[in-house]
């Protein structure tokens, strides 16, 4: 509950934040730091700047330990950051891809050869098919495939029954 969106909060998670609030101060404090801290790549470049230095003061004020490493870190690593908010920079599509390839290897356990797993990821991922006799696909087994699964996507395809 604590790293949702706060705007997403159910009702009842909403009363167990409020009692949060009245039981746990610091565990409050912490969520709110929390989630000022995201509201900065969701806002303008000046905006953000500005949000940036006032979240940077209440953190190293908050007296709790990880908030203030982490103002730390941030003021050591402020130009990255600030560059990567204006320019709009992210790491979230090589997450997104490493999180495809972590769930197509596991679907890929019991395939006899690592070729597979590789055809698998480059059919997923690429949509590329893959070619060549040490994959053991004969030629013109893609141009098959692609024609019957016209408006499948390749993980619909890929999928075992």
């Amino acid at each position: 509950m604590l790293w949702k969106n706060p705007h997403r909060l159910t009702e009842r998670q909403q009363i167990k934040l409020a009692q949060i609030q009245q039981t746990n101060k610091p565990l409050y404090r912490a969520y709110l730091i929390s989630q000022q801290l995201r509201e900065i790549y969701r806002v303008t470049h000046q905006q953000a700047m500005r949000l940036l230095d006032a979240w940077l003061a209440w953190a190293r004020r908050s007296r709790l330990a990880p908030f203030v490493k982490l103002a730390k870190t941030i003021t050591k690593q402020r130009a990255g950051i600030e560059a990567a908010i204006q320019h709009g920079l992210s790491n979230a599509r090589v997450e997104q891809v490493n999180t495809q390839l972590r769930l197509i290897t596991r679907r890929a356990y019991g395939f006899r050869t690592p070729q597979a797993l590789i055809a698998l990821a480059m059919l997923s991922l690429g949509g590329l098919c893959p070619r060549g006799d040490a994959l053991d696909i004969p030629q013109g087994y893609c141009t098959e495939m692609e024609d019957q699964f016209v408006g499948f996507r390749a993980v619909d395809i890929a999928t075992p029954s």
